[in-house]
């Protein structure tokens, strides 16, 4: 059985996270998707709204499994049993980034391999960032989102500007 993981923090998860994960999940048997739960910065989501909202858009791909990690990817990979990691590429300074982080992974559990993906173009540009400012303002970010989870990042936009 071969068993891939998708990390990140899906702060909120994008239509280009969607892309690879449909794509990824055709290439193993499981695909993890790894919710990042990193103490260092302050997301807008919770892991745990993370979650729910990455339940929401892939609840139709039977091979996927959520979880919630911290620590080391590594680690979560070894612990998870998988044989390779997916990431997503959307220009020559992410591969430069990433090759990096890939090689150090492998050199610290050389039973896992990294398995790169490149961007579709239609979502080259789309980051997780780039929803975040142009929703805090109310733009529109129906072509960066699922639609099923607008209202949610709306609705968080609105519950911080009452609070």
């Amino acid at each position: 059985m071969k068993k891939g993981i998708y990390p990140g923090s899906f702060d909120p998860v994008t239509l280009g996270h969607l892309d690879i994960i449909k794509r990824a999940s055709k290439l193993s048997d499981e695909l993890v998707i790894g919710v990042l739960k990193n103490s260092s910065k302050t997301p807008l989501f919770t892991v745990e709204e993370r979650v729910e909202l990455l339940k929401k858009v892939t609840g139709d791909i039977p091979n996927i499994r959520i979880e919630t990690y911290d620590g080391l990817l590594v680690d979560f990979a070894r612990q998870e049993k998988a044989d390779f990691l997916v990431r997503g590429l959307r220009a020559v300074t992410d591969f430069e980034y990433e090759i990096q982080i890939a090689q150090t992974n492998h050199k610290m559990y050389p039973d896992v391999d990294t398995i790169f993906f490149t961007t579709s173009i239609e979502y080259s540009f789309v980051s997780s960032s780039l929803v975040r400012e142009i929703a805090s303002y109310g733009g529109d970010i129906s072509a960066f989102v699922p639609k099923c989870i607008m209202s949610d990042i709306y609705e968080k936009y609105k519950k911080r500007t009452e609070d």
